[in-house]
């Protein structure tokens, strides 16, 4: 009987997973097949370009895995039971179960309401496909009234600064409002920040510094110090969260719902799970947990993929690279910041900006689309076999 292994989700990390793992293991013992919602690869890190109204490139995952051996299942992941090692899916046929033997939890995250009354009802997001689509026709429409339109971008981490810029650029018709906790970037350089602020003024970007906000009504937001912003579109940029799934299914999870595993990503609770990208609660090389980001989906897919194929086949497990080295923030098209971190992930005082940072910006979305549309690109041709003992039994009884 063949070795199966289910990866859920296929954003960054999981078809990274999913792709090296089906090069690298043979599908004489091997069988891989991938969930995923949408039956495109989502450039997650553009989502804000695609509502802006730019067009975004998005591979069908068919052809992106076509030739790997790998089965894709264009489905909903409902639940998962890591007890009897099944998986719920929900689909247009009604669903089922998918059985495995090594599961890779990668299903992402979404916005994070915070309990903050009227997002859920009112706001928009740019978190995902269908949320970003939602945003882009709402901003047609404001377009299409021929008046001065406003949106209100709540939160300054980087995919707020991201939003507001893009929209600003791209939509000089509209009023763009961007609303800080605190102060603005607080995270970045002195010099960052005084980057960021030019660039605000020439987009014609006003900032509102040290502004929670208390409630989001369909036509303004309600700061605390009873300040109303006039909104004819909100857009919530204010972090992330997990699915509940991985905490109802009965695996160890942080308070904020990411799965706790040790050094090679293997679930402390359920060995024959393994979790990548924003799933994860991975501890970094500078003992600092890795933030939900692209970049960490990248190192966290590397070392779960390394100690997948070694525990199967037999062979020692390296330890691949867990850091944390920059932020990369385009300000639209032509404009952009570069700030390194140092071991503590605090900002270093020197920054990039301008054309240069948004031309390595713009390399690196490049790079992650080709690599993402190509998974077994420049991988080992000869696939390992699974060594007999963990081809029967590794995963099943590991617990």
């Amino acid at each position: 009987m063949k070795h199966r292994i289910l990866v859920l989700g296929a954003g960054y990390a999981g078809a990274y997973v999913a792709g090296t793992l089906a090069r690298r293991l043979s599908a004489e013992d091997t069988e891989f097949t991938v969930v995923n919602a949408e039956p495109d690869f989502v450039q997650r890190l553009r989502l804000h370009q695609l509502a802006a109204g730019q067009k975004i490139e998005a591979p069908k995952l068919a052809d992106v895995f076509a030739g790997t051996g790998i089965r894709l299942r264009p489905a909903r992941v409902t639940a998962v039971d890591p007890e009897r090692q099944v998986v719920a899916v929900a689909d247009a046929d009604g669903g089922g179960e998918l059985g495995y033997d090594t599961l890779v939890y990668a299903l992402g995250s979404h916005v994070a309401d915070h309990g903050v009354p009227g997002v859920a009802e009112h706001a928009f997001d740019v978190a995902g496909r269908p949320a970003a689509l939602r945003l882009r026709e709402r901003l047609d429409r404001l377009g299409r009234r021929g008046e001065r339109g406003s949106v209100v971008v709540v939160g300054d981490g980087l995919t707020g600064i991201e939003t507001a810029t893009e929209i600003a650029e791209s939509r000089p018709g509209l009023s763009v409002t961007l609303v800080a906790r605190g102060e603005l970037a607080a995270r970045l350089s002195a010099g960052a920040r005084h980057h960021l602020r030019e660039a605000c003024d020439r987009l014609g970007i006003t900032v509102r510094e040290h502004a929670g906000v208390e409630a989001v009504d369909e036509a303004r937001v309600l700061c605390a110090d009873g300040t109303a912003l006039a909104s004819d579109a909100t857009v919530w940029t204010a972090g992330f969260a997990v699915s509940p799934i991985a905490a109802t299914g009965g695996l160890e999870v942080t308070e904020d719902g990411r799965i706790v595993v040790d050094r090679t990503m293997r679930s402390v609770s359920h060995p024959n799970v393994y979790a990548v990208g924003d799933s994860v609660h991975a501890v970094g090389d500078n003992g600092l947990p890795l933030p939900m980001s692209c970049a960490s989906a990248g190192y966290t897919g590397m070392q779960a993929t390394a100690a997948i194929v070694a525990r199967l086949t037999g062979r020692k497990i390296p330890n691949t690279k867990l850091e944390y080295l920059a932020n990369h923030i385009s300000l639209g098209r032509r404009d952009g910041i570069l700030q390194m971190v140092d071991g503590e992930a605090r900002a270093k005082p020197k920054y990039v900006g301008g054309r240069k940072a948004a031309r390595i910006k713009s390399a690196i979305l490049r790079t992650s689309l080709w690599a993402t549309s190509h998974p077994t690109f420049g991988l080992p041709k000869r696939k390992r076999r699974l060594a007999a003992a963990n081809a029967s039994v590794e995963n099943r009884v590991a617990a």
